[in-house]
């Protein structure tokens, strides 16, 4: 079966099926309105007393980055929107508070769910596993995961970070699940515990496996192989043996410079979605962050956040990584994302309309407020600002006249900041790439983001499931478009990095190296392959590789050779 490759990894074991127990909740009225609040506070506090003690257990054992996935579920719990939705759900309808939660909470998953961004999708997760804290708590249900006895391989529904924080490392080889995705916090945290996950399934997996059945996972490809037979099972026993293996090689990587063969050095960074996420990319030797996405301090509530909440964010994030560099992209966002305190009109395609930079630019009272507080945050480390989808040089312009503004503003009321900090863009649009000469002369640094650049460049919709096979970086457009930015950023004399998907394949590496690319930001789980595929190769190698690349005519030719090279490189 095929599903989706969360935590990388192989495991041969026994199957073991959760049990799943359902929740009964009837939504029944209530006469006595200030007894079912008063039970709802009740299950409040101790939900938040609970997750107090997991937070400090999984700190315990396994690090604060996973801690503090429990700590974000206590804040959610902590949301006065939240609370207050509750309430009014209980006074003006009358009804009994565990009813309540689960429409409450159905409404805030729904709402996540239906995100394009996969990130704020996958919080979605999250939402359902607090909900389900508070009704078991209400109702006084237990759904504890069993002790184990022997290893086994657990297969599920889904799993929570509450039941993923209670796995046994030592008795749990692997787990697959019916749903679930890759950047759900389940999935950050097996990775974390280096247990191999395979999610999203889908189909009758409960149903095609039994408690006692052989099972092969494989983390790295997303197949899951049940009962299989003495060929596959070999076949997967050395390729269980070749990865232990590799994970020992990629260990040694961690605390080394990215460097190719011949010395040059090149910097590999992570893409961070949030506080928790800087983490993780140090955790895997990142050099830095080359993406710090701000959208998730605007999503789940009613009000924009203001400068100083901004300003607490970015700190901590510089604070951090310290020395090491932090790009922070100003907010992205369009259409596509219902945001109730900002004007967002209804659009045929959000992706081609009022977002981004479009947006901030129509909105300075949105805009402002985040350049101020990552100025104020570039005292505590070395931040860089970064502007997305920036198509015309008047955007540009505009956006540094408001930073201008907000620079003078934080001078004339006493606030500290880095007047040198560096401010790059997003090359994601074609029109940017071609007046990039233009742009480099006014910015210190590109950025470039492969996937909308691939989108926009192909005209393909990448979450269109009849088109997504045709949203590929290895198209020869697409490669030429990236050559030309790096060239006209070299010739203004400014550094060029990749925060797209790109930038963390290894097959497309020795290209990238090949036309000058300077930073390489991916997700952390990328960053040791990448560190040591780097190792491999001689900047006069990829060089070459590159101008051959260059003149073929289609993705298969350019796949074909990059593989080829690979292969003779391994």
């Amino acid at each position: 079966m095929k599903g989706i490759a969360a935590s990388p990894g192989i495991a041969i074991g026994r199957a073991l099926k959760k049990k799943e127990k359902e929740i009964g909740v009837q939504r029944k009225e209530i006469t006595n309105v200030e007894k079912e609040l008063e039970m709802l506070h009740e299950a409040i506090q101790t939900a938040k007393e609970d997750l107090k003690k997991i937070e400090e257990k999984t700190q315990e054992r396994m690090g604060k980055k996973e801690a503090e996935i429990f700590a974000a579920h206590g804040m959610i719990l902590e949301d006065p929107e939240l609370i207050s939705s509750l309430e009014k759900k209980i006074e003006e309808e009358k009804i009994n508070a565990e009813a309540a939660v689960q429409e409450v909470f159905a409404g805030y998953g729904e709402m996540f769910a239906a995100m394009e961004d996969e990130y704020m999708r996958a919080r979605a997760a999250d939402i359902d596993d607090v909900g389900k804290r508070l009704i078991k708590i209400l109702t006084g249900e237990q759904d504890e995961m069993e002790d184990l006895h022997e290893e086994v391989i657990i297969i599920a529904r889904d799993l929570t970070p509450s039941d993923t924080s209670q796995l046994d490392v030592k008795k749990v080889l692997a787990f697959v699940t019916k749903e679930g995705s890759r950047t759900s916090h389940t999935a950050i945290m097996a990775r974390s515990m280096g247990i191999p996950a395979v999610v999203g399934v889908g189909g009758d997996l409960l149903e095609q496996v039994s408690d006692e059945d052989q099972v092969i996972v494989d983390g790295n490809e997303g197949r899951v192989f049940i009962n299989p037979g003495t060929d596959t099972t070999a076949e997967y026993e050395k390729k269980l043996k070749r990865h232990l293996e590799e994970k020992r090689r990629l260990a040694a990587f961690k605390d080394k410079e990215a460097r190719t063969a011949d010395g040059k050095r090149v910097e590999v960074a992570g893409n961070a979605g949030n506080l928790l996420d800087i983490d993780g990319v140090l955790e895997e030797g990142g050099e830095g962050i080359g993406l710090f996405r701000t959208e998730f301090l605007y999503m789940d509530r009613k009000e924009m956040p203001d400068e100083d909440e901004q300003f607490e964010v970015y700190r901590k994030a510089a604070e951090k990584m310290g020395e090491r560099p932090l790009v922070i992209r100003t907010l992205d966002i369009g259409g596509d994302k219902d945001l109730p305190y900002l004007e967002q009109p209804e659009e045929m395609n959000p992706f081609l309309g009022y977002r981004a930079i479009r947006m901030c630019l129509d909105q300075p009272e949105v805009f402002k407020p985040q350049l101020r507080a990552i100025l104020r945050a570039s005292k505590y480390g070395n931040v860089k600002l970064m502007y997305p989808m920036i198509a015309f040089m008047e955007e540009l312009q505009a956006a540094n006249k408001l930073l201008k503004e907000a620079k003078n503003e934080l001078k004339e009321e006493g606030h500290e900041y880095d007047n040198s900090m560096e401010v790059g863009i997003m090359v994601e649009v074609p029109a940017a790439v071609i007046i990039a000469d233009e742009l480099a002369a006014e910015v210190d640094f590109f950025s470039i983001g492969t996937n909308d650049l691939v989108q926009y460049t192909l005209a393909v919709d990448r979450i269109n499931e009849k088109i997504a096979h045709l949203h590929t970086h290895y198209n020869p457009a697409v490669m030429r478009l990236i050559k030309q930015t790096i060239e006209a950023g070299h010739r203004a004399g400014i550094w060029v990095g990749m925060c797209g998907e790109a930038a963390g394949d290894e097959l497309y590496l020795p290209f990238l190296l090949g036309v000058g690319l300077d930073e390489f930001s991916m997700s952390a789980v990328s960053i040791l392959g990448i560190k040591e595929i780097l190792s491999l190769w001689t900047v006069k190698e990829a060089s070459e590789l590159a101008e051959e690349l260059l003149t073929l005519k289609t993705e298969k030719e350019i796949r074909t050779k990059l593989k080829e090279v690979q292969k003779a490189q391994k």
